[in-house]
């Protein structure tokens, strides 16, 4: 009788998971032509500058139609989105921006963006009782006397509350939030690449998918 070998155990087992990890990638992919080598590219099918790239060109389209004013170029806020999704405070982003004195501006503009923090909705009084005060007609120097606040701070609490309900920008702002959506599902999708060894598997049908495109 003649004996068959037979992949079996772990390995086996390693080489499935492969496999499917691998058809999973391809289907992934598949409307992408991949046209340099995988090698290049673990962990960063799409990088940070293509990211602010691409948010830096709505960025303009929103400047141009002028529904939204700063001293702050396109690429200046695709940087400004990008850090604040890393976590960033707006010191660390205008610092980043390279002038740690924007930093007022940097929190105006993440405010028209809506990119909120909770310290923005921190207010030292219901929001109830400015928004009836102004609906009064008061003048903001009143009002802000009245809360005990200096008027500057009473302004930056009423752009905040302008901001959140204003939909002018909401059809730019989904655009944005789909290319920061993308880049959160890449870094899932390449970490998991890298911890599953799927890479190794990318690297032997490297030469197949090039040929192919």
């Amino acid at each position: 009788m003649v004996k068959q070998n037979f992949k079996c155990g772990p390995a086996m087992r390693n080489d499935t998971k492969k496999k499917q990890l691998l058809e999973l990638f391809t289907t992934i992919t598949s409307k992408t032509r991949i046209v340099e080598p995988m090698k290049k590219i673990h962990g960063t099918l799409r990088d940070k500058d293509a990211i602010e790239r691409e948010i830096a060109l709505v960025m303009r389209e929103i400047l141009e139609q002028g529904c939204f004013k700063t001293k702050l170029s396109p690429r200046d806020l695709a940087k400004l989105v990008c850090s604040y999704y890393e976590g960033n405070n707006d010191t660390e982003i205008a610092r980043a921006l390279g002038d740690e004195k924007l930093s007022k501006t940097v929190a105006r503009a993440r405010v028209r963006l809506k990119l909120f923090r909770d310290l923005d909705f921190k207010m030292p009084f219901e929001r109830k009782e400015m928004e009836e005060r102004l609906n009064l007609g008061k003048t903001m120097k009143e009002v802000s006397e009245e809360l005990g606040i200096s008027p500057s701070t009473l302004r930056e609490y009423r752009h905040v509350i302008e901001q959140e309900r204003d939909i002018t920008l909401d059809p730019f702002l989904e655009r944005i939030k789909d290319v920061m959506e993308d880049r959160d599902l890449t870094e899932q999708m390449t970490r998991g690449l890298n911890n599953d060894g799927l890479s190794e598997a990318i690297d032997i049908s490297e030469a197949e998918m090039i040929d192919a495109s």
